[in-house]
């Protein structure tokens, strides 16, 4: 029997879609609705929605001024997590998720851009769902703000440069890395002016096809502990709990 759950997901640019997330949900049968906020879409009332997914952007969550759909944007990832409700949120929808939890999200000391190893913390490893990873783990990084961590979160994993790259708060996980994205996505990133600029300010001119020459050879690795992590997401957190709590069962 195929699944009757939805999951709304928030899309801050084209080419930053859930990826293997998405292969995933389908492959499950899961309904997805996708938001483009970039492009003026409404956004939707939550309460319909199982779960939530938010992904990254070239833009701040503090660009407020520029991009006025991030107030209501955060204030309906507030409400989401507040309600025990389950949340994925990937670079942006990471720092998304601590703005609304009323954390700081700043410029960190340099961009982070480049496929670089992550950490799990004790907490990490003990957790039900960042468990299945290894202890450390090749990701995709391509970001210049960091965030802090909310009042009540777990910090999961860090990396070398930035010491909040995952962490949980409730149902809700944030996960500064990337693990989901093709190559074929990081080619069009590369067309956005603040993404071509960090990529360049950190490893220089002519960036892009190393970082896709090197993103070809660890992709494959990548993709396997996106989809190990995400369905254990989805079998603990979205299905599990979900039901139990729809059945009035405590999980």
């Amino acid at each position: 029997m195929r699944s009757k759950r939805t999951v709304l997901v928030l899309q801050h640019a084209e080419c930053e879609a859930p990826g293997a997330f998405q292969d995933e949900l389908d492959e499950r049968g899961i309904a997805t609705v996708a938001v483009e906020l970039d492009r003026g879409a409404a956004i939707p009332a939550w309460e319909g929605f199982d779960a939530l997914i938010a992904m990254g952007g070239p833009m701040s969550v503090n660009d407020e001024d520029s991009f006025g759909w991030l107030r209501a944007e955060k204030q309906l990832i507030g409400e989401f997590v507040r309600a025990d409700r389950p949340f994925w949120g990937v670079c942006l929808g990471a720092q998304l998720l601590a703005a609304s939890l009323g954390a700081g999200v700043h410029e960190g000391a340099a961009p982070e851009v480049g496929v670089l190893a992550v950490d799990l913390e004790r907490e990490g490893m003990l957790d039900p769902v960042f468990s299945v990873l290894p202890k450390r783990l090749l990701t995709l990084q391509w970001h210049s703000d960091t965030f802090d961590l909310p009042r009540g979160a777990v910090l999961l994993a860090s990396s070398a440069s930035y010491r909040h790259q995952a962490f949980r708060w409730r149902r809700a996980y944030g996960l500064q890395f990337h693990l989901e994205v093709a190559p074929q996505a990081v080619r069009e990133w590369g067309d956005i002016p603040a993404y071509a600029d960090a990529l360049e300010s950190v490893l220089g001119t002519g960036a892009l096809p190393r970082l896709l020459g090197e993103l070809d050879r660890e992709h494959q690795a990548m993709r396997t502990n996106a989809l190990v992590l995400f369905r254990r997401w989805l079998d603990v957190d979205v299905v599990v709990r979900s039901r139990a709590a729809t059945m009035g069962v405590e999980s």
